[in-house]
């Protein structure tokens, strides 16, 4: 069984926060875009491999 973390985070490029599921085990985050009315639609979910401790983001949560 896999561990999980949760987390948020920016794309700056994109000018959007993401709502962020991570596997630890698998080095594997799933981003679900988190829409705000700014007019960007259509942001679409992602999955990526990397070593979040790598990385920095907004906050952590349960």
């Amino acid at each position: 069984m896999s561990t999980t973390n949760k987390f948020i985070d920016f794309d700056k490029s994109n000018e959007l926060f993401y709502d962020n599921l991570y596997l630890n085990d698998e080095k594997i985050v799933i981003k679900i875009p988190i829409h705000v009315n700014n007019g960007k639609n259509g942001a679409d979910v992602k999955m990526d491999k990397f070593d979040l401790s790598k990385y920095t983001y907004l906050v952590s949560y349960e």
